[in-house]
């Protein structure tokens, strides 16, 4: 298509729909994260005044208008570039911390599983390791807190971060 025919009406729409999207991110951000975007005075005016908007109507609206401004400025593609970014590195560390758990969950169920690791890990402290799943399991037997298993979480994902760096 073109870029010199105007968009139909269905495209306006998701354009519209998306910028309100980011839009409704941007709310969503901490404020000093939204400062570092280098929105426009009116943009970040609207996107600070959203957050003390709390009937429902008012908030569409006010969504609608965040919209309307990124359209005119342009700024949509750019802010949500950034929002990706941001975005992806969240995802990388959420994958890492499923990691972590997953080995954590793994060693306190599986007696071979530590085996596994060592193999995988082999600059890892194995006698930390296994002194931390033994108390580990015995506060959990005994119903204590989880003070072992916090700090198991916490050995193993210096072990897995110390791996990808």
């Amino acid at each position: 298509m073109s870029d010199d025919l105007p968009l139909s009406k269905t495209q306006r729409k998701k354009l519209d729909h998306a910028l309100q999207a980011i839009g409704e991110e941007l709310v969503a951000l901490p404020a000093d994260k939204v400062r570092q975007l280098n929105l426009s005075e009116r943009l970040l005016d609207a996107v600070l005044e959203a957050r003390n908007i709390s009937k429902f109507g008012a908030l569409s609206r006010q969504m609608q208008y965040i919209g309307r401004l990124m359209r005119e400025d342009g700024d949509g593609e750019a802010i949500r570039r950034q929002l990706d970014i941001w975005s992806g590195v969240s995802r990388q560390d959420t994958a890492q911390l499923h990691r972590v758990e997953h080995w954590r969950t793994r060693l306190l169920a599986e007696d071979s599983a530590m085996q596994e690791f060592l193999d995988d890990f082999p600059r890892a402290d194995a006698q930390r390791l296994r002194a931390l799943i033994r108390n580990a399991r015995m506060e959990y037997a005994a119903g204590k807190p989880p003070k072992n298993y916090r700090e198991l979480f916490q050995e193993l994902r210096e072990i897995l971060n110390s791996r990808s760096n």
